[in-house]
């Protein structure tokens, strides 16, 4: 099928481009067949016809030199880097990996992918430890999922790889991971030995900078903590000494004035009885 040119001057090529490069996901022929036939009902584009185009896509992308082509990868198409940038990328994913699962996620991964669809209870024997936590943050990753129940006693969950993990390895299907024939082949390869000891040496470097950044900010919040405590100004504190005579003053006031009040009080009752008494004296006399 030729190019076609939309109304607006936009090319057939281009649009399929577009989608590709939007989809979040690997996008399937049938889903850009759909979308295109959407907002073009005449053109009659068939499902067939969408490979021709991303191969001309790849074509123009390898004439420029362009670092990036478009892979059929999940049962979809996605943009991938080309495999001569592997090098360098494979140093950021193992750095972004480390950063984002832990050798035991990457460990319960793998014997999911191996041996799926497979139980917690079968993950357990194969570690040797509880991988519950382990599934529990692959499934929020959403890189395995619950394919249904073992029929067996307890009917135990379980879990196969999801089409994120074939996008995430760059995979069609499970059948592509390699065999561990492969794998031991490729461990053994010496280039493969070199390059896995520089991963190696980088990961143990990137673990060192993030304790020495713990320590720092560890260090930093107690100076810190310690400046905050000299910055008291020991003047604003009350002085116990200075408090205690303060104290003691206000009672020797409060009891001299308790004293004088009572003194008052007697000298009244004197001056009553005194008074009482001169009058019976006056009142006799006058009898």
């Amino acid at each position: 099928m030729q190019d076609y040119q939309f109304v607006d001057g936009t090319r057939l090529s281009s649009v399929i481009e577009a989608l590709i490069f939007a989809s979040p996901e690997p996008i399937s022929e049938e889903k850009i067949c759909e979308i295109i036939a959407k907002g073009e009902e005449n053109l009659g584009l068939e499902i067939n016809a969408i490979e021709p185009f991303v191969e001309k896509l790849n074509q123009r992308y390898e004439e420029n030199g362009l670092a990036f082509n478009i892979e059929h990868v999940a049962g979809g198409y996605t943009f991938s880097t080309k495999k001569r940038f592997e090098p360098w990328l494979s140093i950021f994913q193992h750095e972004s990996a480390y950063r984002k699962l832990s050798q035991s996620a990457i460990e319960t991964l793998a014997i999911v992918a191996y041996k799926q669809p497979i139980t917690k209870p079968e993950v357990d024997d194969i570690r040797g430890v509880d991988s519950g936590y382990m599934l529990r943050q692959l499934l929020e990753k959403v890189l395995i999922e619950v394919s249904g129940r073992l029929d067996a006693p307890g009917k135990p969950l379980l879990y196969r790889t999801t089409k994120h993990f074939l996008k995430h390895f760059g995979i069609n299907s499970i059948d592509e991971l390699p065999k561990p024939r492969e794998i031991e082949e490729i461990l053994k390869d010496d280039d493969m030995a070199e390059h896995r000891q520089f991963l190696f040496d980088r990961q143990l470097e990137l673990k060192e900078l993030q304790e020495t950044a713990e320590d720092k900010d560890a260090t930093e919040t107690a100076m810190s903590l310690i400046e905050a405590v000299e910055k008291i100004d020991e003047e604003e504190v009350p002085d116990l000494d200075e408090y205690t005579a303060d104290v003691l003053q206000l009672d020797d006031e409060e009891e001299n004035d308790e004293d004088d009040e009572t003194s008052k009080e007697l000298e009244n009752e004197s001056d009553s009885i005194q008074e009482n008494l001169e009058d019976e004296s006056t009142k006799k006399e006058e009898e």
